[in-house]
Formats: C-alpha cells, structure tokens, sequence
C-alpha cells in the first residue's frame, strides 16, 4: 500500500483528514520530537488505528508532509505519485 493510500483509508475509517489529525494532534502536544508511542496509543485508543495506518499518521506529525522519494513514480500498488503527502481529503487530491 502505497504512504498516501495508508492517509486515505484512514480517512475512510474515521472520517477525519490528515490535516484534521493534525490539529487534533497539536491539541494534544504532539509534533516534531514526540516518540511513536504515545501518538500509537491515542490512535488506537481513541480512532482504533493499527500500528500500519498510525504510523502513517505518526510521520505526518512528527516529520510533516513530505516523504522520501525512493516509492515515487513507481508503478504498483507501493508507489506514491509524489514525495508531498496529500493531507486535505482524498477526494480533493490533485494526484489522484
């Protein structure tokens, strides 16, 4: 599954943007620097997300939006259509 599939479906699940996990996520006082862990926990806590899809959400938090370049323009079912995540809503999403 590709990293911005792993945004969508949680989009799908819970309803909620990545953006909107986001803001829910620096309400609490997660950002840059807070460990996994924590934010797992909320996750599956509050939205029932699993370790794959909350570590989607997790890098998103912690290191933004952009991802590594190595799935990229890839075909498959891993590739990503670009190293920008897209976090307003899959049905808005100008790569898709």
């Amino acid at each position: 599954m590709s990293f911005q599939a792993y945004l969508d479906n949680i989009e799908t699940k819970t309803g909620l943007t990545p953006r909107q996990f986001l803001a829910l996520a620096d309400e609490r006082g997660f950002g840059p620097g807070t460990k996994a862990g924590p934010i797992l926990q909320w996750l599956k806590d509050d939205y029932e997300l699993g370790r794959g899809h909350g570590m989607a959400l997790v890098h998103v938090i912690t290191k933004g939006p952009k991802i590594s370049d190595a799935h990229v323009g890839r075909g498959g079912p891993h590739g990503d259509a670009s190293d920008e995540l897209w976090l307003d809503g899959a049905a808005s999403n100008p790569n898709a």
